[in-house]
């Protein structure tokens, strides 16, 4: 049996791509998750994996949607192959057993390229905050109040008038108001 499995990083992303591909390659059932590939217990994966029995194949799109690091990704195919479950990458199109030499060092490869070319993401995406910080833009969620807003809060506070009351007439939560007289 074919399982699928497909993940994106947020929310916002969606799964529609991976699932037409997976249902393409005659996945019978098809496992999800919406976090990071670096978060170690993704329940979409790991029913995918209890799921599964010897003889039947996990399939992703990339190998990058499995995991986010070469040891990652070792770990759950050696763990499927001990299960005696294969592994199947769409896009790099490589099938991992442990029948095939081929398909151990092809996966070893591909796994080298990909956490390679997520570091370089990394790496590029560090730069460019850099470079904008040298700019002077700070990126982030701009500050809610001035620095003004908060004098005449602690002002509020100060004088004896609930948070709840100053809260509910900003339009903010308690803990934003406790957040910001405590900030400066």
């Amino acid at each position: 049996m074919n399982i699928g499995y497909a993940r994106v990083s947020t929310g916002l992303q969606n799964l529609d791509l991976q699932k037409d591909s997976l249902k393409k390659y005659n996945c019978e059932k098809i496992f999800t998750d919406h976090m990071s590939g670096s978060k170690k217990d993704r329940h979409g994966l790991k029913s995918a994996i209890e799921f599964s029995r010897p003889g039947d194949t996990i399939v992703v799109w990339r190998l990058d949607r499995l995991g986010r690091n070469m040891e990652d990704l070792i770990n759950i195919v050696n763990s499927l192959n001990n299960k005696g479950v294969s592994f199947h990458s769409l896009q790099e199109n490589i099938t991992m057993d442990k029948s095939s030499s081929t398909g151990q060092l092809m996966f070893h490869l591909f796994a080298a390229f990909a956490e390679f070319e997520r570091n370089l993401i990394l790496e590029r995406s560090a730069a460019g905050r850099e470079a904008a910080r040298a700019r002077g833009r700070l990126g982030g969620r701009p500050e809610k109040f001035s620095k003004q807003d908060v004098k005449l809060l602690k002002t509020l506070v100060e004088s004896g008038t609930p948070i709840k009351s100053i809260a509910d007439s900003w339009g903010v939560s308690r803990t934003t108001i406790y957040r910001y007289i405590n900030k400066f």
